[in-house]
């Protein structure tokens, strides 16, 4: 069975793994990223990672997921914050160090294309990935592939705007999606919810901390019964569907595949998510459903992904 190379580069650490082509990881390393460095640097440690990988195995393809803006048709990383990179030719130059085929794209993209294949999209041929997490990222497998946009600069589902004039996002717009529904923003809207309500019980979940307010507090607390919890979830889950329903709108997916921390909340989540969503898309109960679910391949959705590039 043929074997492939999977690579996904974070802000702390790259992950790297020797993949088959049933999606089974066979062997797997963890290095620093330390981003701070020379792009060369890096591509020097993560060759010498896919060196160890791929010993005494014929591998003769790398996929790669990189976080930033990536242009997949020349392998360059145009502009990544968290690496600190601008127009970095990385493909070339990983292709260079290893004599190996290499393709890379953008790390939320990987993670669509792994989760479609071999996690929880893969009994779907037109699946939607967005992962609530510091900010939201997504991607789009259509008909078994990546869709990706014009030279891969597209999918970003995080900056359409479901407010005009709301509030501003890290983009420097208003009212995106992101602004409304990342983790961020459910932390955000939990603290400030907690500030109007010195009764609620997310103060004793948290000791009396607001530096301990996290994505699971208005949740769990919600659970509880807690009133001013149940509002912000009830409000951050309007937000959610209003992204979704715009994106199932547009692609008419068949699912929509929820990661990131907050999917940890699963039936509490999916549930009344599914229900606004359903009566938000076009068409209302009378068009077809897009089901949505949660992701089930964890931290290893963008190692697969990233070797899925590479598979075809």
């Amino acid at each position: 069975m043929k074997k492939y190379i999977g690579v996904d580069i974070g802000g702390t650490t790259v992950k790297s793994a020797l993949v088959d082509s049933d999606g089974r990881i066979l062997k797997r390393s963890t290095i620093p990223t330390l981003p701070t460095r020379h792009y060369g640097e890096l591509a020097v440690d993560i060759a010498a990672q896919i060196g160890e990988l791929s010993e005494g195995d014929n591998v003769d393809s790398i996929g790669v997921g990189c976080p930033g803006i990536v242009d997949s048709s020349r392998g360059y990383v145009e502009y990544s914050c968290n690496l600190y990179w601008k127009d970095v030719p990385l493909a070339d130059e990983l292709s260079r160090l290893t004599g190996k085929r290499v393709r890379v794209c953008n790390d939320a993209n990987a993670a669509a294309l792994g989760e479609a294949r071999f996690g929880a999209g893969k009994s779907y041929t037109d699946t939607t990935f967005i992962t609530l997490g510091t900010g939201v990222g997504g991607g789009f497998v259509v008909d078994g592939k990546l869709f990706e946009g014009y030279r891969g600069l597209g999918a970003e589902v995080g900056h359409m705007v479901i407010r005009m004039g709301g509030v501003r996002c890290t983009c420097g717009r208003r009212g995106c999606f992101e602004a409304y529904a990342s983790a961020t923003a459910l932390i955000r809207d939990t603290e400030f919810a907690m500030k109007n309500d010195l009764n609620s019980k997310m103060w004793e979940y948290v000791g009396g901390d607001l530096n301990k307010v996290d994505g699971r507090t208005s949740f769990e607390c919600s659970k509880k019964g807690d009133v001013a919890a149940r509002e912000v979830v009830d409000n951050y889950i309007k937000y959610l569907a209003e992204g979704i329903a715009n994106i199932v709108n547009v692609f008419r997916s068949q699912a929509v595949i929820i990661g990131g921390g907050v999917s940890a909340q699963g039936e509490y989540l999916t549930v009344p998510l599914q229900r606004r969503v359903d009566a938000l898309r076009y068409g209302g109960d009378d068009s077809l459903r897009t089901d949505i679910v949660v992701a089930s391949l964890g931290n290893d959705a963008g190692i697969l992904g990233a070797a899925s590039l590479v598979m075809e």
